[in-house]
């Protein structure tokens, strides 16, 4: 480490900071700070353990986000709870922690890490930003006494992760608001443009078959004209919630507009989307939606499919498909699903 006995910091890491400035503001990619952080750590301390907790508000739980050296990949999937443990302790205090002999401290008794053996000593600093605590830096068994310049170095790191960390939230947050319909939490029809176009490229190059189902909620205009617009829109949102509800977890729900939904079933052929609308159909039919005032109420969707490469390659070919499917349902028996 540098020479202490200096009054100034020495060129070599003031260049260092500025790399790390640098580095941690040229993306709002979560994973890609994190790694940054990670390398850093590994590179300005000697030690066996080197982790990165990330605050889960929700739960208010601690989870390792990303981990390096001995051991790390015993760290995948625990959580620690805001108050416990090491961990736990720096996030509910925001103070640093530093623990030269484990057996004198119950905190890492409480931090128990499973399959990793005989921590010794940890440090640990909190990841502040504006609006809190993100996270924690955990280093486990330093191999050297850690000096008051090397804590120092430590503590400019975690400033500038919290605020990298802070800052790429922010955009996710921004970016989802602009892909997310407000009534119904679903994404919307810009997103559904974006990933339909990408997926039908990745399914040409793969040769995978995908299919597109639109539905249409059948005479949704009476539902407005008979409880009022507020009503409808609380059943929209009921009606989204479902049909997400409903569909698999590697298929994509969209509102496209009014009272039309589409589901995005990947890698699914014509066949198989076909089977799967008639039970997810069928399924939010019989739903009885509850509404705020106590009203309950039902729908019926008239769905039309398309798929890929059967109905083209094209956005415009598989969209079209599918919308001229389901009105050809809605002009003939409504709350029916058509496929080719």
């Amino acid at each position: 480490m540098p020479n202490e006995t200096e009054g100034r910091i020495p060129l070599a890491d003031l260049l260092v900071f500025h790399q790390l400035a640098r580095s941690l503001t040229s993306s709002f990619d979560l994973d890609t700070i994190l790694r940054t952080i990670l390398e850093q750590m590994e590179r300005m301390v000697e030690a066996e353990l080197w982790a990165l907790l990330m605050l889960d508000e929700a739960s208010q739980e601690l989870y390792y986000a990303i981990a390096a050296g001995q051991e790390s990949e015993a760290l995948r999937g625990l959580r620690v709870k805001v108050g416990e443990g090491v961990a736990g302790w720096v996030v509910q205090h925001g103070e640093t922690l530093i623990v030269p002999e484990a057996n004198d401290d119950p905190r890492m008794k409480q931090s128990g890490v499973p399959g990793v053996h005989a921590v010794s000593s940890a440090i640990a600093m909190p990841l502040r930003g504006r609006k809190g605590t993100q996270g924690v830096i955990e280093i486990f068994n330093p191999r050297a006494e850690m000096s008051d310049y090397s804590i120092a170095f430590l503590h400019i790191l975690a400033d500038h992760a919290a605020i990298a960390i802070e800052n790429a939230r922010d955009v996710a947050r921004i970016q989802q608001l602009t892909i997310t319909d407000d009534t119904t939490g679903l994404y919307n029809v810009r997103h559904l443009y974006e990933v339909l176009d990408r997926e039908l490229k990745r399914c040409k190059k793969l040769k995978l078959p995908l299919s597109l189902a639109f539905l249409d909620l059948d005479r949704f205009k009476l539902v407005n004209d008979v409880h009022g617009h507020l009503i409808g829109s609380e059943l929209l949102a009921h009606a989204g919630r479902r049909l997400q509800e409903l569909s698999r977890n590697q298929d994509r729900c969209f509102r496209y507009g009014g009272d039309e939904f589409v589901i995005l079933m990947l890698e699914t052929g014509a066949g198989a989307a076909l089977e799967l609308a008639k039970i997810m159909n069928g399924a939010l039919m019989d739903t009885q939606f509850r509404m705020k005032n106590g009203l309950k109420l039902k729908v019926s969707a008239s769905v039309g499919l398309s798929s890929s490469p059967g109905d083209g390659m094209a956005v415009h070919e598989i969209i079209g498909t599918a919308d001229a499917r389901m009105y050809a349902v809605k002009s003939d028996v409504r709350g029916q699903v058509r496929g080719a």
